[in-house]
Order: structure tokens, then C-alpha cells, then sequence
């Protein structure tokens, strides 16, 4: 494989480093963090959690959303 060299500053090596990973290369490094995510289609997460945990959240949810109604009612 074909390579290249790149110069680059102190900082920019520094903030490469923090990413990059044990074992890795740079150039592994580079194309991980620069290359596209992946979308996952929505069916991967069907049933990550159980209906009773989702339930949990969805009180939470109305249970936040309920206070901070009243939290910007008494600010109005």
C-alpha cells in the first residue's frame, strides 16, 4: 500500500492521539474518526428494552415534562 507523509502541528498530533486507540495505527485512527457513520436501520433497536422499562421512562418522561410546565409558568 501506497503512503504519504503529512505534516502536522503539535496540537493537531496531540488531539489525534487522545483518539486514537491501543493497537491502532494513525491511519486507523484517521479513517475511523473521519470516515461516515453508519445509519442502522430503526429495526436493530426493536426490543432493546422491555416494555416495563419503557414504561418507566415514558412516567419519566411526562413527570419532567409535567415540571417543566410549571417551571416556565411561574417565569411568565
Amino acid at each position: 500500500m501506497a503512503t504519504k507523509t503529512l505534516t502536522i502541528t503539535e496540537d493537531a498530533y496531540d488531539l489525534l492521539a487522545q483518539k486514537k486507540l491501543r493497537g491502532e495505527s494513525f491511519s486507523q485512527t484517521i479513517r475511523r474518526v473521519l470516515e461516515p457513520r453508519r445509519k442502522r436501520p430503526l429495526e436493530d433497536f426493536f426490543g432493546i428494552i422491555s416494555d416495563k422499562e419503557g414504561e418507566a421512562m415514558l412516567r419519566d418522561l411526562a413527570r419532567i415534562k409535567k415540571e417543566e410546565i410549571a417551571l416556565m409558568e411561574k417565569r411568565a
